[in-house]
């Protein structure tokens, strides 16, 4: 391996997780990794004095550009779309090549898909990586002072998006057994009691499996239209396990039909300790295997 080398792979996890933190997923983030590779070995290595820096740089304004592109697609997507999920549990493992990235809540991707290109990658580089407002500035094409503008507003969307990101495993991990027990038994109140009252669930079949083509507001139409969709496939009861695990990092439901993994559900609660946000994935090409 070549020293040019070297230091692009010494790279590649973190610049894995920068661009899946952009983009949501995971052939995205690879193929901006791959398109910065490309760039890395055409450089003029002599001239590049902060080879991290130029890296980092490469990937995001990639990256931007490969969101732009994206959020086109994801507008005509059948139903919600939701970021990828990072699956693992004790039957299944996360690619070496993500293990970073896993560290990226859902629920924080999902709120960061309100943020601009900008916004997003100025947020990203300044929490996850720490990066300097000079090194942003770079990147954006912006001045420092409007790149600390850019963190700024982006601190306060996300605190306006109504889930937690800083929940502790164990108060995730019971309101999942607690609102999986409540549906398993069809006990509405049950059910409708853990959630605050501007609930929202979203659940991504990608038209390719049962799932609402619309968000879920509030605790009635959630508990309604889950547990109407648990009824119906109850029938296949005998063929579905259910395991926890973990989705980026956070606890999860994996229910799988006939040894494939059918569908994650992981949550996040509000600032009353009741749960806001429901993420639900359906979709098997989001799903591992």
């Amino acid at each position: 391996m070549s020293p040019d080398t070297a230091i692009f792979e010494a790279e590649r996890p973190g610049l894995t997780a920068l661009c899946y933190r952009m983009l949501g997923e995971r052939a995205g983030a690879e193929d901006a990794v791959q398109d910065t590779w490309l760039r890395w070995e055409r450089a003029d290595h002599a001239a590049i004095e902060n080879p991290r820096a130029w890296l980092r740089t490469t990937a995001t304004r990639i990256a931007i550009d490969a969101l732009r592109s994206a959020r086109a697609r994801r507008e005509t997507y059948p139903g919600p779309w939701l970021p990828e999920p990072l699956v693992e549990s004790d039957s299944l493992s996360v690619e070496d090549s993500f293990s970073l990235a896993q560290e990226c809540e859902l629920a924080l991707l999902w709120a960061m898909e309100r943020l601009s290109p900008p916004e997003r990658a100025a947020f990203i580089l300044r929490e996850a990586f720490d990066a300097g407002y000079d090194e942003i500035a770079e990147v954006t094409g912006k001045s420092e002072a409007a790149c600390r503008q850019l963190v700024s507003r982006a601190h306060r969307r996300l605190q306006e998006s109504g889930p937690r990101f800083d929940a502790p495993p164990a108060e995730v991990t019971d309101l999942l057994q607690r609102f999986m027990a409540a549906a398993t038994a069809q006990d509405h109140a049950a059910a409708l009691a853990l959630f605050t009252d501007g609930a929202v669930a979203y659940t991504d079949g990608g038209k390719k499996a049962r799932a609402a083509l619309r968000p879920l507001t509030g605790p009635a139409d959630i508990v309604q239209v889950l547990m109407a969709v648990t009824a119906k496939e109850s029938r296949h009861a005998a063929e579905w396990t259910l395991e926890p695990g973990r989705a980026n990092g956070a606890p999860a439901l994996v229910r799988r039909f006939n040894g494939a993994i059918d569908m994650v559900v992981t949550l996040a609660p509000g600032a009353d300790g009741r749960i806001a946000w429901v993420y639900v994935m359906r979709n098997p090409d989001k799903l591992p295997g």
